[in-house]
């Protein structure tokens, strides 16, 4: 029934969406085109997160790190100490230098899924991101967003709607999840190459 549906509604307006697919995907690949892409890249994050029935949002600050091919450390320094880190194949938290969480992608197929669009968002790789997400994308004297809208239903329910600012690299991301619950991660003081990374963050990688 249900892919019926989408046939007739494909036919409806074939013209319409080629016209449109078209119009949209000359701005992404724009967009693709004007992005860095550092083998190391690290910076500061300042996140708010506003819950759904709850005035005061929820602040965090810390530092991030995106190394490709390794993976991405999320050092969240306030309001308590935490590191993230998030590879290919697993996601591990870490407290006080002890493993506090782990989820490794062989047992947990959904975390595989997580981990690429989190590789992705950060490393605004908008190829891969193409695959799970409807791009809409917009671009102005360097300055450029993208809104993306998950193409699976499951996916739309775990993460929302989400959408990237940024120049030459991502500046800020925010995601409007399905439960009403709004999170913005804004991105400062980026650098990179091999000495943007400390060699203490380089080692959780090994």
């Amino acid at each position: 029934m249900i892919s019926s549906l989408r046939k007739v509604l494909g036919m409806l307006t074939l013209t319409t969406a080629c016209c449109a697919a078209a119009n949209a995907a000359a701005p992404v690949a724009q967009i693709q085109a004007a992005l860095a892409k550092p083998a190391i890249m690290c910076g500061r994050f300042d996140q708010t997160k506003q819950l759904t029935g709850i005035k005061k949002p929820l602040l965090s600050n810390g530092r991030f790190c995106v190394a490709a091919g390794k993976g991405i450390l999320w050092q969240t320094l306030q309001p308590f100490p935490s590191t993230l880190r998030i590879t290919r194949n697993a996601i591990v938290q870490m407290q006080n230098g002890r493993v506090a969480m782990r989820l490794d992608a062989q047992q947990e197929p959904v975390v595989k899924m997580i981990n690429n669009v989190l590789f992705s968002l950060l490393a605004g790789d908008l190829s891969q991101l193409d695959k799970l997400f409807e791009l809409d994308g917009t671009i102005r004297n360097g300055n450029w967003h993208v809104a993306l809208k998950a193409r699976e239903p499951g996916l739309a329910k775990a993460i929302g709607d989400i959408q990237l600012d940024g120049g030459a690299y991502v500046n800020k991301v925010t995601m409007q999840e399905a439960s009403g619950d709004h999170t913005d991660i804004v991105f400062s003081n980026i650098q990179t190459g091999d000495k943007a990374m400390t060699p203490e963050e380089g080692a959780m990688f090994d």
